[in-house]
Formats: structure tokens, C-alpha cells, sequence
């Protein structure tokens, strides 16, 4: 999903989550979050057609609003989704989904959203919101639930969430470049948990330990848009970006408590 320039140095390189590496520690998910997707965007190309471009993970919050990650969204023309928990079949040529997707749609990015080689966070990264309108209602018995404005500043550190994506599981080293390849597409889940977060960062994002240890796990590359999950099903926030390439240390998800995000989302048809 690597489409525009990812990184930017501060004192660590951190890393917009991309298609390769997923849910660190994690667990198949079987039928616990069915609301939670693998969406791949297309753009027209020169031929006019729509080819696919870049994948990412999102979540229902009704039959017809899927929420995801703006560095997701922007830049697409149309997006697919496959709400299946199990190994997905894809295209070798390009490792994306080709047949049988559940739901297509329109995406559209949150205004203001911003990922710019522009020195410090939040220039980098900023507004990390996206959905997707779906064409036709995608019925399920329940759906993620929205949270209330400023939530997120109620917790205490060490609120334990829930993390869900459709990230690759397995690496493999080749012999020639490129040195890494990526398998596996089946919907994974990980109990995390927030972390202290008084930077410039906090007012629009949850920092969360990706270190697997205690039982906890985190995100990797694949897992953008993928929610956090809080009290089972209300999404406090979407998974934006790492603080290595490792997938360990901290990860950091956009808010979807915050005013800019909740009015963007309410305001859609």
C-alpha cells in the first residue's frame, strides 16, 4: 500500500503500516469481529480500468459505512471488501484478493488529513480517517459502535483493547531482492494495551505497546485501518503507523473521539 513517501526521520523512523508484516502475537480470529474487513483500493489506470493499487483492514459501524485509515482512502477511486475470517485466495502477481469480495464501494478521506515529508508529528501524519460508502448494505447482526467524544482522555494507562487486522502473517527470506516475501490473509486479533502518551501526538492519537509479551500483541504492516477495540466493539481508533520496521516497541492509532473525526463520520450519508 506503499503509494507515497512513508517515513520521516525524527529521533526514530517511523513507519506508515503497509502490506507485509501483521498482527504481532496474535490469534485467528475465526467469527469474533466479523465486522472487521481486507479492503483493496483501485485506481482508473490509462486503459480505464480500475487496477488494484494497495491494501488495507477497516471495520463496519453500519451496513453501509466502513472506517479505515486516510492514508488508506486518499488517492482511490473505488475499494472492494472481503469480510471472510479465513486464508484469503489471491493474485500472485500482485498478493491481492481477485474473486468473491462481500461488499464495493466509494472511499473518501477526511478533510484535513495530511502525510507530508514536513518535519515532526503531526505534519507526517495527520487526520488518519478514512471510510468507504458501500454501493449496497452489508447486513450483520452487529456492527462496531462509534465512540463518545473524547473517550479516549477518560481511560487510565494500561486500559486493556483489542486490536484486529488482516496484516500477512509469515516472512521468508530469498536469495535475491526483493529479500523479503509476505504470505497469509486471514483476519487476526491481539489483546493490547494503552500506553502513556503526553507528547504532541495525544490529542490525535492512542499509543499502544506492540511488544508481545504477557499475552499482549500489536500491529505490523497490512493492518492499516484496522480497529481498536475497546469494551468489545466501540473503536476508539484505526490503525495509523509504527516506530520501527520491526513492528515492536509503540504503535500509534488515530483517534476517532475527537470532534474532527466523529463530525466527519456523523455527516456522511
Amino acid at each position: 500500500m506503499y503509494k507515497r513517501l512513508v517515513a520521516v526521520m525524527l529521533v526514530l523512523l517511523f513507519i506508515l503500516a503497509s502490506p507485509a508484516a501483521a498482527i504481532t502475537n496474535g490469534h485467528p480470529d475465526g467469527n469474533k469481529h466479523p465486522y472487521v474487513g481486507l479492503v483493496v483500493f483501485y485506481v482508473w489506470n490509462s486503459t480505464h480500468q480500475l487496477e488494484a493499487q494497495w491494501r488495507c483492514s477497516g471495520s463496519l459501524i453500519s451496513s453501509t459505512v466502513f472506517v479505515t485509515a486516510g492514508h488508506c482512502t486518499f488517492g482511490a477511486d473505488s475499494a472492494r471488501i472481503w469480510f471472510t475470517p479465513d486464508y484469503l485466495p489471491y493474485d500472485p502477481a500482485h498478493g491481492y484478493p481477485y474473486y468473491g469480495y462481500n461488499a464495493s464501494g466509494t472511499p473518501i478521506t477526511m478533510p484535513g488529513y495530511r502525510s507530508e515529508p514536513l518535519p515532526g508529528l503531526p505534519g507526517f501524519d495527520y487526520h488518519d480517517v478514512g471510510v468507504v460508502i458501500l454501493d449496497q448494505p452489508y447486513q450483520l447482526i452487529s456492527y462496531t459502535q462509534l465512540p463518545s467524544k473524547g473517550l479516549v482522555d477518560t481511560l487510565p494507562m494500561k486500559t486493556e483493547v483489542t486490536v484486529v487486522g488482516y496484516g500477512v502473517q509469515q516472512k521468508a527470506r530469498i536469495s535475491g531482492p526483493p529479500y523479503d516475501r509476505w504470505y497469509g490473509r486471514t483476519r487476526m486479533f491481539a489483546p493490547s494495551q494503552m500506553i502513556q502518551s503526553n507528547d504532541v501526538l495525544s490529542s490525535e492519537y492512542v499509543k499502544l505497546t506492540e511488544n508481545p509479551g504477557q499475552g499482549k500483541g500489536g500491529t505490523c504492516f497490512g493492518d492499516s485501518g484496522g480497529p481498536v477495540l475497546y469494551n468489545g466493539s466501540t473503536i476508539l481508533a484505526v490503525t495509523s503507523f509504527g516506530s520501527n520496521s520491526n513492528c515492536a516497541g509503540v504503535g500509534y492509532y488515530n483517534r476517532i473521539d475527537t470532534n474532527d473525526a466523529l463530525a466527519f463520520i456523523n455527516g456522511l450519508p
